[in-house]
């Protein structure tokens, strides 16, 4: 088995991963892709909360997907605890989706509207073949009560609940099996404010007292500020900025990253408005992908790739103006 050398703390390790659809659906041999995941590296320790953010569009969910081995790789590796994930059959790799779990953007859509909750909750332990039926109801009863439900609810069909409280289903779906890693995807964005302030409280609860892992996807920088301890910023299928929440919220050095920070209401700066629409992920711009809509873009920005550089604390930036600028002080 193929094993990477990862220190104690990294859980999940990308190395160059790749996500490219055909264009014309249908055609896997067309010579035309939508390239939604572009050669992105990052790790999630252990424990952490990191945070992924960028528009919608930008290939951060089919990032999640791609983690969790939802969707096979066009390129690069994955690795869960030092285990390569791409490498592993089919049948070793459902030990490992146990380890890996999934919350979805819109709850009414990821819960089987023909069955009960009773038995949504009771499909991981049927696939993996998890405990006997008694033990099953009752750890049931147990994550039901976790994630703020009770016993009546088992036999109410997802139509019959309120939005939060298919996504407390759907929390409690993930928690099943004792992941270590669970990908909560816009987990929140469906969810009326209020509601998505109770959700976001109950994910730092559980996190704290079964000892989580997630990776939190949104594209509200405010709320990833809030419930992250290091953020990633994607733009057009590439990670462009990766720090603390304090770097990306107060010392944003990726002019994309500044115009994310201008948005939120009440933050006190300017507001950055981007000119132009974002290009195409099947035709992306060459150089940087940024340098179409960005303010500060120069010629060799047009031609050449900047590369994520540390530029201190582990704060990476592909900006070959910020590069430039660190190099000369």
């Amino acid at each position: 088995m193929e094993k990477t050398r990862t220190s104690d703390d990294v859980l999940v390790r990308a190395e160059g991963i790749r996500k490219y659809f055909p264009l014309k659906e249908g055609r896997p041999w067309s010579k035309q892709y939508v390239k939604a995941v572009d050669d992105v590296s990052f790790d999630i320790r252990r424990g952490e909360t990191f945070g992924l953010v960028g528009e919608s569009g930008c290939g951060k969910s089919t990032l999640g997907r791609v983690l969790v081995s939802l969707y096979p790789l066009n390129g690069g590796k994955v690795y869960f605890d030092g285990q390569n994930l791409t490498a592993l059959p089919r049948r070793r790799l459902k030990n490992f989706r146990k380890k890996m779990q999934f919350i979805f953007q819109d709850p009414s859509a990821s819960l089987n509207p023909r069955i009960t909750v009773g038995n949504i909750l009771l499909e991981p332990f049927r696939i993996h073949r998890v405990g006997t039926h008694a033990e099953q109801r009752q750890k049931i009863a147990f994550l039901l009560d976790r994630v703020g439900l009770s016993s009546y609810h088992l036999s109410r069909y997802p139509h019959e609940l309120s939005g939060g409280q298919k996504q407390r289903v759907g929390i409690a779906r993930a928690l099943a099996l004792n992941p270590e890693l669970i990908v909560c995807d816009e987990a929140v964005s469906a969810l009326d404010v209020s509601i998505q302030a109770q959700v976001i409280n109950l994910l730092s609860d559980l996190q704290r007292e079964f000892s989580l892992t997630y990776l939190f996807i949104s594209h509200n920088l405010s709320v990833v500020h809030h419930v992250s301890n290091r953020i990633g910023v994607m733009y057009l299928g590439k990670l462009v900025e990766v720090g603390s929440q304090n770097d990306i919220y107060d010392n944003a050095q990726h002019p994309y990253t500044e115009a994310l920070y201008s948005a939120i209401p009440g933050n006190g700066v300017n507001r950055i408005i981007l000119r132009g629409d974002v290009p195409s992920h099947s035709n992306p711009p060459s150089g940087c992908r940024f340098h179409t809509r960005c303010p500060r873009a120069e010629d060799r920005c047009k031609t050449q790739d900047p590369p994520l550089l540390d530029m201190g604390n582990s704060h990476l930036v592909a900006c070959h103006r910020v590069t430039h600028v660190t190099q000369e002080a």
